[in-house]
């Protein structure tokens, strides 16, 4: 892509850079075609600065947090990625009602889940080892176990494509089923600082532990994955996983990309499957279910990089 290597030298950062690097290292599926430009910023503000370069070359520019909940394309990303992953940390600081919990947007969910357990503060179980960051989660509002984290996130510091650093506070009404107010703008989130309450540090154990083990038993780690690959629709009657389950589905395969014999909102990568075999999957998921069901699914999964147009 022209311009696209001479960025760095007008970046200028101590932050390491690479070309056409393969994404199937950066995804949890471990699938993805070469990105034309890799940037990996250690602070938020090479992260920023890196941003507003990008954004003031006209550069298209891909987000990536942890790497799961995406279906990077075989041909690739065209443009520029910066990876989040190296913005890590988290801090604790006590209010009168609990403590605040900082956290940069690389830092892994479990990781602040694991902090908050520490320090005796609920609120952030719900999301233990789901393998996503702070970042990505909040991009997306994640939900699992019957919570989303808005439910705990207080405020989010981002970066305009100015290279302007912001702190938003949340309104929950800005926030819905796993959608947030960033689905539908250009900030890069930095980090963010969730509202934690005192909890008993039993009971908080034993839940992590327990929803550990029941995303163990549904296959989470088997095989690489990217979690979810349907939202759930509760006026379908049944989560997306059991009406794919009740049609036999379990098992099947198209090349080496196959539906989770544990659990039918699970495709799995069962050796070297391309991000093509996994699209033609899905489709055949949602045909299946809308023809079975009258149901249109939607996906959870974001298709990302350049795709054929047919593929699409």
């Amino acid at each position: 892509m022209r311009n696209v290597g001479k960025i760095p030298k007008k970046i200028n950062l101590p932050c390491p850079v690479s070309y056409d690097e393969p994404m199937s290292r950066h995804t949890s599926f471990r699938i993805g075609g070469p990105a034309d430009l890799y940037l990996k910023p250690a602070t938020p503000e090479q992260a920023a600065r890196i941003y507003r370069v990008l954004n003031r070359e006209k550069v298209p520019t891909f987000i990536l947090g942890a790497g799961a909940n995406i279906l990077v394309s075989d041909l690739g990303i065209r443009g520029a990625v910066i990876d989040m992953s190296g913005l890590k940390g988290c801090t604790v600081s006590p209010t009168d009602r609990g403590a605040y919990v900082e956290a940069l947007a690389g830092t892994a969910m479990s990781e602040v889940s694991e902090l908050a357990l520490e320090n005796g503060l609920s609120g952030l179980e719900f999301i233990y080892s789901m393998p996503g960051s702070v970042g990505g989660s909040v991009w997306m509002n994640a939900r699992c176990y019957g919570h989303s984290i808005s439910e705990v996130l207080l405020r989010v510091r981002h970066v305009e494509p100015s290279g302007r650093i912001l702190t938003m506070e949340v309104v929950q009404e800005q926030f819905s089923y796993k959608r947030s107010p960033f689905q539908s703008s250009a900030s890069l989130i930095l980090g963010a600082t969730f509202d934690l309450k005192p909890g008993d540090r039993r009971p908080m154990q034993e839940r992590m532990r327990w929803i550990k083990q029941d995303r163990e038993q549904k296959g989470h780690y088997l095989y690489p994955c990217a979690g979810s690959i349907f939202k759930n629709d509760r006026a379908f009657g049944n989560p997306t996983g059991k009406l794919i389950d009740s049609l036999g589905l379990k098992g099947r395969c198209i090349g080496e990309a196959c539906v989770s014999q544990l659990h039918g909102n699970i495709i799995v990568n069962t050796g070297s499957a391309s991000a093509i075999e996994v699209l033609k999957l899905i489709r055949l998921l949602e045909r299946e279910v809308q023809g079975a069901f009258g149901f249109r699914l939607e996906r959870e999964i974001l298709l990302v990089g350049q795709w054929q147009e047919e593929a699409i």
